[in-house]
C-alpha cells in the first residue's frame, strides 16, 4: 500500500503526504474492508490538481467519514463508505475544491450516523458542515406521506443550493453514483427512484448545462423503469449500428476532407445518440425505430465562433440543409448557457445527418456546465453557464418565497425543469427566453413582478393582442400595464411558467386570507351578540391567553380559521365569554340571528353547484374546513349527506343589497324545429341575462330537451325569463333544475 501512494504522487517532497496520513489510510482501509483501491483512485485524480496540504485534509475527511460508517454496509454487500469515495471521485473529474471533495466523502454521517452537524463544524469548518447539511435529508421530521417528505427535502436542497451551487452539485454525483448501482435494490423502489431522477435531477443537470451527467442518469433511469423497452431499443440500436458504422465513417471522412480542402481547422467527431435521447424522439413524434434517421450525429469543434459560421457555409455546401431545421445557439444561447449551431443535412445515403459546430471553449461549457468553472480554469466566473445558473438560483429563491408549502414549490420547480424555449424580444431588442407556450401573462411575469400583476393588455409584433396568447419565437411583446389593476385568477388555466404560476397563486392566497378575516370577523361578531361582547370590546388580558392555547400568534389568525371554516364561532365566543366573564354566569343563548349574505365576498363564500342558490331562494350554510361557507337551498337534495353534522350549519340570509349575477340551470323541452336554439337564446338575451353554458339531450326524433346554465340577478329576474321562454311556441315545458 505505501508503494501504492508513492507511485501515485509527484517525486517532489513538497507535494506528498505525510506519514501521519499514509498510517491512517492503513488503519482505515483495513478496519473498512479494504476500500484501498477506491483511495487511491481518489489520490490519482486529487494530485493533479491539489497541494498536499489540501490532499491531507481530505484524507482526514475520510478518516472521520470511515469510523463514522464503521459497520455499516450496502444493500450490494460493500461497505458502506465505498459509496462517498465514489461521489467524491466523480467530483474529483470535475476538479472541484477541497471542500467540496470533503463534503462529498462526509455526505451521509449526518443523515446515517449519529454525528451532529455541530461536530462537523468543529472539525472541518462551517463551509463543509453546511454543504453536508444541504444534501442530508431531513431525518428527524415526521411527514403525513412520503410525497411530502420528497417534496420538503427537495426544497431544504434547493435553498441551500441558492446559497452554495456546490450543493448541488455534491447531490448530483451522489444520485450518479446511486443509479449506477442501482440493481441492489428491489424492483418498485428502483423504479421510484428511476422516475424521480427522470423528472427531477437529469432536468436540474439539463439545466446547469452538465451534459455528461445529464445524459447518463437518463439512461440509467430509462433503463431502470422501462426494462423491456430498454432492451429491445439497445438490441435495435446495435444492429443498426452495424449497418451504419460504414455510412457514418464516409460522411466522417467527406467532411474531415472538405474541411482540409477549404483550410479551416476543425475536428470532426461522429457520436451515437443515447437511448433515452431516441426513446424520446420515437414517444413525441410517434416514430417506429427504423423511421428515427439521426441515432448518429456529428460534432465539429473549431477555435472561434467566427470559424463556427464558416464551418456551417462549408458543410452547407456539402450537403444541402433541411429546411426549417437550422438553430443558432451562438447569437440566442438556451437557458442553461448552452452554444452551438445545429443543422440537420441530407445525405447522399437517404438518411438525415445532424450536425453540431461549436468552439472549444462552447464544448467544455456543454460537456460540464456550471461545473466548467472548477474543471477548467480557463473558463471565467463570467460563462454563459454560470450567469444563467446565477438568473435560474434567483428565480428559484422568488419561487420559494411566494410559494405556500413544499409541495407548490415542487411543481413550480417542475415546470421550470422543462423549458422547449421560445425567444421573443423586447420593445427595446433584448432578447428573452421562456417556454414554449408561454403566453404574453408569462412575459410579463418574466419582466419585473409588478408588470406581471397590473397588466391589462399586449402587443404582440405591435398589434394588440389578448393576454392567453402563446408566444412564437421572434416576435416582439410589449405589455400594458395600468395602475390598480390586479391579477386574474382566470391566468391560472393558461400561464406555464414557474414564476408566474406562484406569484398569481401567493396574490389568490393573500386575497383569500383576507376574505376569511373578514368573513370570520362577521361570524364571530354574531355569535358574541349573545353574550353581549363583539371583537373590537375583548379585552386583550382575556383574548391573550386563548390565542396561547389555540397556537395562533393574533386576533387576525384566529378570524381567518374561523372564515376558513376549520373553527367553529359560537363554541370561539363561548369560550371568549367564559374568560371576560372569569367565573360569572354567562347570559342564556338567544335564537340565532342570520347571517347576511352580500353575494360579494369571493372566496370564502360560495354557491352549491347541486342546487345553485340564487337571491330570493331560502338557503342555509355549510361551514367546510378550508372553503368557507357553502350556500345551498332549504330543499337541496344534497343537505342529507350533512344531517349528522348540525354543529356545522349556519343560518344565513340573502342581504337586501345582493350584487352580482348567480348560475342557475333550466331544462327547456322543445319541438325539433329549425332555428328553436336561437330563439331561445335571443329570448333570454333580451332579457339582459347571460347563456353560460348550453347541452343537449336527444328524446325522440320530434323533441330534445336543451340545459341552460344562465347568470340571473334574482329570482325575479329568473320568473321573468321563463315567462319569456314559456311564451315561445316551440316550447312544451320548461324548469328549473335544483340538485
Amino acid at each position: 500500500m505505501i508503494k501504492l501512494w508513492s507511485s501515485l504522487l509527484p517525486k517532489n517532497s513538497q507535494s506528498r503526504p505525510s506519514n501521519r496520513a499514509t498510517r491512517t489510510l492503513l488503519k482505515i482501509a483495513g478496519r473498512n474492508g479494504g476500500p484501498a483501491s477506491d483511495v487511491a483512485e481518489l489520490l490519482r485524480l486529487l494530485q493533479s490538481y491539489l497541494d498536499a496540504e489540501q490532499i491531507e485534509e481530505v484524507l482526514r475527511a475520510y478518516e472521520f467519514a470511515a469510523v463514522a460508517h464503521t459497520g455499516q454496509r450496502r444493500l450490494s454487500g460493500e461497505p458502506y463508505i465505498h459509496h462517498p469515495l465514489e461521489v467524491a471521485k466523480i467530483l474529483a473529474g470535475m476538479r472541484l475544491d477541497h471542500q467540496s471533495i470533503k463534503a462529498a466523502i462526509l455526505h451521509d454521517v449526518i443523515e446515517d450516523t449519529p454525528t451532529a452537524k455541530q461536530q462537523l463544524v468543529e472539525e472541518f469548518g462551517e463551509e463543509v458542515a453546511e454543504l453536508v447539511d444541504g444534501v442530508s435529508k431531513l431525518t428527524q421530521v415526521q411527514f403525513e406521506s412520503k410525497v411530502e417528505a420528497q417534496a420538503e427535502n427537495f426544497r431544504k436542497m434547493m435553498l441551500a443550493m441558492v446559497r452554495d451551487i456546490r450543493v448541488i452539485l455534491i447531490k448530483l454525483a451522489d444520485r450518479l453514483h446511486n443509479m449506477r448501482t442501482l440493481g441492489a435494490l428491489r424492483p418498485d423502489k428502483r423504479r421510484r427512484i428511476a422516475r424521480e431522477t427522470l423528472e427531477i435531477y437529469a432536468p436540474i443537470a439539463n439545466r446547469l448545462g452538465m451534459n455528461s451527467i445529464r445524459v447518463e442518469l437518463q439512461d440509467h433511469g430509462f433503463a431502470a423503469l422501462y426494462p423491456n423497452r430498454y432492451r429491445v431499443l439497445s438490441r435495435e440500436t446495435r444492429k443498426a449500428r452495424g449497418n451504419r458504422k460504414e455510412i457514418v465513417q464516409k460522411i466522417e471522412s467527406t467532411i474531415a476532407e472538405r474541411i482540409c480542402q477549404e483550410g479551416v481547422e476543425g475536428e470532426v467527431m461522429g457520436r451515437e445518440k443515447h437511448l433515452y435521447s431516441i426513446y424520446q424522439k420515437m414517444q413525441q413524434k410517434r416514430l417506429p425505430f427504423r423511421e428515427v434517421f439521426d441515432v448518429y450525429a456529428f460534432r465539429i469543434i473549431v477555435d472561434s465562433v467566427d470559424a463556427c459560421y464558416r464551418m456551417l457555409g462549408i458543410v452547407h455546401s456539402l450537403y444541402k440543409p433541411v429546411p426549417g431545421r437550422f438553430k443558432d445557439y451562438i447569437a440566442i444561447p438556451k437557458a442553461n448557457g448552452y452554444q452551438s449551431l445545429h443543422t440537420v443535412l441530407f445525405s447522399p445515403y437517404g438518411v438525415p445527418i445532424e450536425i453540431q459546430i461549436r468552439t472549444v471553449d462552447m464544448h467544455k461549457v456543454a460537456e460540464a456546465g456550471v461545473a466548467s468553472h472548477w474543471l477548467y480554469k480557463s473558463c471565467k466566473d463570467g460563462t454563459a453557464a454560470q450567469h444563467h445558473a446565477r438568473e435560474w438560483l434567483r428565480a428559484l429563491l422568488e419561487l420559494q418565497q411566494s410559494a405556500g408549502n413544499s409541495m407548490e414549490f415542487l411543481e413550480n420547480v417542475k415546470v421550470d425543469l422543462f423549458p422547449d424555449e421560445v425567444y421573443v424580444f423586447t420593445p427595446k431588442g433584448d432578447i428573452r427566453v421562456l417556454p414554449r407556450g408561454a403566453t404574453a401573462v408569462d412575459y410579463a411575469y418574466s419582466v419585473h413582478t409588478d408588470v406581471g400583476n397590473s397588466c391589462v393588455a399586449a402587443k404582440i409584433d405591435y398589434r394588440l393582442m389578448p393576454l392567453n396568447t402563446r408566444l412564437l419565437n421572434g416576435q416582439t411583446i410589449e405589455i400594458i400595464t395600468a395602475p390598480g389593476a390586479l391579477p386574474n385568477p382566470a391566468w391560472l388555466d393558461y400561464v406555464v411558467t414557474g414564476k408566474a404560476r406562484s406569484t398569481i397563486r401567493a396574490y389568490l392566497k393573500g386575497l383569500h386570507h383576507d376574505e376569511a378575516v373578514a368573513l370570520g370577523r362577521r361570524l364571530l361578531d354574531k355569535s358574541l351578540i349573545n353574550y353581549s361582547l363583539s371583537c373590537g370590546k375583548l379585552p386583550p388580558d382575556r383574548l391573550n391567553p386563548l390565542l396561547e392555547e389555540l397556537h395562533l400568534a393574533s386576533l387576525e389568525d384566529l378570524l381567518a380559521e374561523i372564515g376558513l371554516g376549520k373553527r367553529m364561532a359560537p363554541i370561539v365566543a363561548r369560550t371568549l365569554a367564559e374568560k371576560v366573564a372569569a367565573g360569572e354566569e354567562l347570559p342564556p343563548l338567544n335564537s340565532p340571528i342570520p347571517l347576511a349574505i352580500r353575494g360579494t365576498e369571493g372566496m370564502v363564500v360560495s354557491y352549491a353547484k347541486c342546487c345553485h342558490p340564487i337571491p330570493g331562494d331560502t338557503v342555509l350554510g355549510f361551514i367546510s374546513a378550508g372553503r368557507g361557507i357553502v350556500i345551498h337551498t332549504e330543499n337541496c337534495n344534497n343537505l342529507n349527506e350533512f344531517k349528522n353534522s348540525p354543529d356545522k350549519w349556519i343560518e344565513v340570509q340573502w342581504a337586501e343589497d345582493v350584487e352580482g349575477e348567480f348560475p342557475v340551470e333550466l331544462r327547456v323541452e322543445v319541438a325539433n324545429r329549425r332555428g328553436v336554439l336561437a330563439t331561445i337564446a335571443a329570448a333570454i338575451s333580451d332579457l339582459d341575462a347571460n347563456i353560460e353554458n348550453v347541452d343537449m339531450e336527444e328524446r325522440d326524433g320530434q323533441h330534445s330537451a336543451l340545459l341552460f346554465t344562465v347568470a340571473v340577478r334574482d329570482r325575479r329576474h329568473l320568473a321573468r325569463i321563463m315567462r319569456r321562454i314559456r311564451r315561445i311556441g316551440s316550447v312544451a315545458r320548461i324548469i328549473r333544475k335544483q340538485g
